[in-house]
């Protein structure tokens, strides 16, 4: 497909330049070519000038049923129809079944929290791991991403040499994705690589550590998975040293599979975070865990007491969306669909790929993978670093890009299969995929 005349996306370019700090909302989405996008439908995206692209990215993947999935879309216009307000007193009929929906759905979670996004959701997770063990220090991984505040605001994908060789046991200095973060933050916080246990060790002997907060599976950066033992590791690390265990399934909760990621590892973190494909597209996120520590959003006494508030908080019409994607999921051929389409393009990929004759490997954790150009999946964001062909990579996206299949065109960025792709949508994408690799 090739992009047509662009002077709509120009104008509404130039408008947003004169009025938006930076020229977008969200500056991780200011990316080459910048293709204004005015309306989605399922597996489909479609551009100001009416161009359609078999969408894989998925708005960074809340997306797991397609975009504006009637059902869902649904349950939020029937919330206003019956009259649902932000009524900003006491608790309400949908906050309960939602949280009942989650605890049902994730064994870990004995209480939940609702917030509006997940990096409010590990925000919290922080402050009530260091009110729950008096500590102030906390371990996070290379390579991952747990949100835009301070404490977990380090670069994802820095270089290697900002980071140095590979050094376990040790740590990574705080490379800040932002400026404007305080030093006494930056010292308190501790970078380790994933899959590496001695590491976690290593700091916690040496501090006192509230928790250790990680993604199952770093998604950010591509699909890095754990090797066997690791999150078990994590566990027992924490319960030894008295730190608290999160899980950051952001990326991973719902999509993986109905009970998360620890679901299907069969690891019991202390917290859990979850956000993105919880409501389908609706801004909403979840904390939740073991009793014990969530109570402290309401100590009886407040030298305790964890505050979390917000106004927008479980809004009815996001909470209608929720309830809606979550009784959805609930249905197991739903999850057996998303995996048939699934293994149709991961076999019509690693096909394509092994008749190219150039090195790869494809890294999946169900419906998010992962196109990595190298010998052999990565571990950490070392073996990224070291191997992965970043050129290659961000060729390959633009010339699906142009032919009409939308990867986000940023090395490493994960891609999601949605259940409104169709086998129609994968054959499709995978003669544009020959077609593009033809061209590289």
């Amino acid at each position: 497909m090739t992009i047509q005349n662009v002077t709509r996306s120009e104008s509404i370019i130039a408008r947003s330049a004169k009025y938006l700090a930076g020229g977008v909302v969200s500056l991780n989405r200011k990316v080459n070519p910048n293709i204004v996008f005015d309306r989605a439908a399922g597996s489909r995206l479609y551009d100001a000038e009416g161009n359609v692209y078999i969408d894989y990215h998925a708005a960074f993947a809340p997306f797991l049923l397609g975009h504006n999935f009637e059902p869902v879309n649904r349950a939020a216009m029937e919330a206003i129809a019956q009259g649902w307000s932000l009524m900003g007193s006491g608790t309400t009929l949908w906050e309960s079944q939602l949280a009942e929906l989650l605890c049902a759905a994730v064994p870990s979670l004995e209480r939940v929290q609702i917030t509006n996004t997940g990096s409010e959701a590990t925000a919290h997770a922080i402050r009530l791991s260091r009110a729950y063990t008096a500590r102030e220090d906390i371990i996070v991984t290379l390579g991952g991403y747990n949100g835009w505040h301070n404490e977990v605001a380090r670069s994802v994908m820095p270089s290697l040499q900002d980071i140095g060789p590979r050094v376990s046991p040790g740590e990574y200095a705080f490379h800040s994705m932002s400026a404007g973060i305080p030093e006494n933050t930056r010292r308190r916080v501790h970078v380790v690589n994933f899959n590496d246990l001695e590491s976690v060790e290593y700091v916690m002997k040496r501090y006192p550590v509230a928790c250790v907060l990680t993604e199952p599976v770093l998604q950010n950066v591509g699909i890095i998975k754990p090797v066997a033992g690791y999150l078990e590791g994590l566990v027992k690390l924490c319960d030894a040293y008295g730190a608290v265990c999160i899980f950051d399934e952001v990326k991973t909760g719902f999509r993986a599979g109905l009970g998360g990621y620890q679901g299907v590892c069969g690891v019991t973190p202390h917290l859990s975070v979850f956000g993105k494909a919880v409501a389908n597209g609706y801004p909403l996120g979840v904390i939740g865990g073991k009793n014990e520590i969530m109570q402290l959003f309401d100590a009886a006494d407040p030298a305790k007491r964890v505050l979390i508030a917000g106004t927008y908080n479980a809004h009815p019409v996001n909470t209608a969306a929720a309830i809606a994607t979550v009784k959805f999921l609930n249905d197991a051929a739903v999850y057996q669909k998303i995996e048939n389409t699934c293994k149709h393009l991961y076999d019509g990929l690693n096909q394509l790929f092994q008749e190219k004759g150039r090195p790869f490997v494809l890294s999946a954790n169900a419906s998010a993978f992962c196109l990595y150009f190298c010998e052999k999946k990565p571990d950490d964001l070392h073996d990224i670093l070291l191997h992965h062909d970043f050129a290659f990579d961000i060729a390959y996206r633009r010339e699906l890009i142009k032919r009409g299949v939308y990867h986000i065109p940023l090395a490493c960025k994960q891609g999601s299969v949605s259940y409104a792709h169709t086998a129609e949508d994968i054959d499709r994408t995978l003669e544009i995929t020959r077609e593009a690799l033809s061209a590289i």
